[in-house]
């Protein structure tokens, strides 16, 4: 967006390039994903910059964060990620020939590729290197403007801090998710209100003591943090308009209600195995008469105790349909043709995207979860936004809310802070 320029008095034009009047280097106008190969933590920086407006092309570059992986490594994924890094390092060179070594031996780092949920195709990302993005800042200030950085997970929080440190006057560094550490180490934190559950009376009696000094985070939000509801992801609308045209002949046809039943896993917080998809088949089955079509996704990170169970049941039968993990994965054009959803509680990714459809959003396995997932729930719950599955519901029944609008509000308050700063988005 170009900023709004007064007409000059007549005789005063100064006779600059129009680059120079436009202020340029004020202009927003490139943005930095630092990712660390997870994806429900990438699509929240992804959706933020295509709220902001830029994710077309040569407006943004994705990297990465990365970790040595498989084997002892899993044992040192607590620890700061260059520690992690130099310690796997001497621990291949130096101690190689040790049997128990090669035993738990992890696997190399390998290139990681970004794979879009809307194309079967994939683009190698770079490791990020953060004295090489604040290079890349101060160099194209002067042309292009102010550099945007936007990062999410722990493994980004010290390469996010480290580029605002090296480049403060040429970069905008937003973290996303609370970074358990000192905020003045970004320029803005865009969080969810549920992670400043340890803050609250219930929050605090389910921590001791002697931990809540270590517990994120240690004080109310100020002015640098922006709060959402749930998490913030890349089903926008002009997203899932894009997928319900690409996937509309296969999903169109089909008899309906469709109901969507996206299956995550189970986490330290929101515990489940196969009681669960026992608990969720006997639902399922209830409904059944009720609902034209029903379709199955499960995620990463379901148990294949769960996932067996599901195709045991339903993968035969004639108004169900189990996608199988392979490309193309149908989850943005199942966000744009379904009637109404079920979605396991363990995933917050997952369930704000379906509450910002606007359609009916079911929960089941919400009374297993505890800490700010619990939260969150009772969250959505009293907005009107989510309701508990139990297989006496309606399907044709397409009650509605106001839909979650957290990419939006996000974008809004960024532009706020760019201009307290002086800067404004392309």
């Amino acid at each position: 967006m170009r900023p709004i320029r007064l007409p000059e008095p007549p005789g005063t034009s100064s006779g600059m390039p129009e680059i120079f009047d436009s202020g340029v280097s004020s202009v927003v106008r490139r943005a930095v994903i630092i990712g660390n190969g997870v994806p429900g933590a990438e699509n929240q920086c992804i959706g933020l910059v295509r709220a902001l407006g830029l994710t077309k092309t040569n407006t943004h570059s994705i990297f990465r964060v990365t970790r040595p992986r498989g084997g002892y490594n899993e044992w040192l994924r607590w620890l700061p990620v260059s520690v992690h890094k130099r310690l796997d390092y001497l621990i291949r060179h130096v101690c190689a020939d040790l049997p128990l070594i090669n035993r738990f031996r992890g696997k190399q780092l390998a290139p990681f590729t970004l794979a879009q949920r809307t194309s079967a195709d994939s683009i190698s990302v770079p490791e990020a290197d953060a004295r090489q993005i604040a290079a890349m800042a101060r160099e194209i200030t002067d042309k292009e403007g102010p550099l945007l950085v936007v990062a999410s997970g722990r493994d980004t929080i010290s390469m996010a801090s480290a580029i605002k440190r090296l480049a403060p006057q040429n970069t905008f560094v937003i973290q996303i998710q609370h970074p358990r550490c000192q905020l003045n180490r970004f320029d803005l934190v865009v969080t969810p209100h549920h992670d400043f559950y340890a803050l609250t009376p219930a929050g605090r009696q389910q921590v001791p003591r002697f931990l809540r000094n270590w517990i994120t985070p240690r004080e109310p939000p100020d002015r640098r943090v922006v709060l959402t509801v749930g998490a913030l992801h890349q089903a926008d609308f002009a997203t899932l308009r894009v997928a319900a045209a690409q996937w509309h002949d296969e999903l169109a046809p089909l008899p309906k209600p469709l109901l969507v039943v996206n299956i995550g896993g189970p986490t330290r917080h929101c515990k489940y195995g196969a009681d669960l998809a026992v608990k969720l088949v006997d639902a399922l089955y209830k409904v059944l008469d009720k609902c034209g079509t029903v379709r199955i996704s499960f995620s990463r990170r379901t148990p294949l105790q769960v996932c067996n169970i599901m195709w045991k049941e339903f993968g035969s039968h004639p108004k169900v349909y189990i996608w199988d993990g392979q490309d193309p994965n149908p989850h943005l054009g199942h966000l744009a043709w379904a009637d109404a959803f079920v979605v396991t509680a363990d995933s917050i990714s997952m369930l704000s995207e379906a509450c910002s459809t606007g359609k009916p959003v079911y929960v089941i396995g919400a009374e297993r979860c505890t800490w700010k997932f619990a939260a969150f729930h009772n969250t959505l719950r009293q907005r009107g936004v989510l309701r508990t599955f139990t297989g006496a519901e309606d399907m044709s029944d397409s009650w509605s809310y106001p839909p979650l609008n957290d990419n939006s509000e996000a974008a809004s308050r960024v532009r706020e802070a760019l201009a307290e700063h002086g800067w404004s988005l392309r």
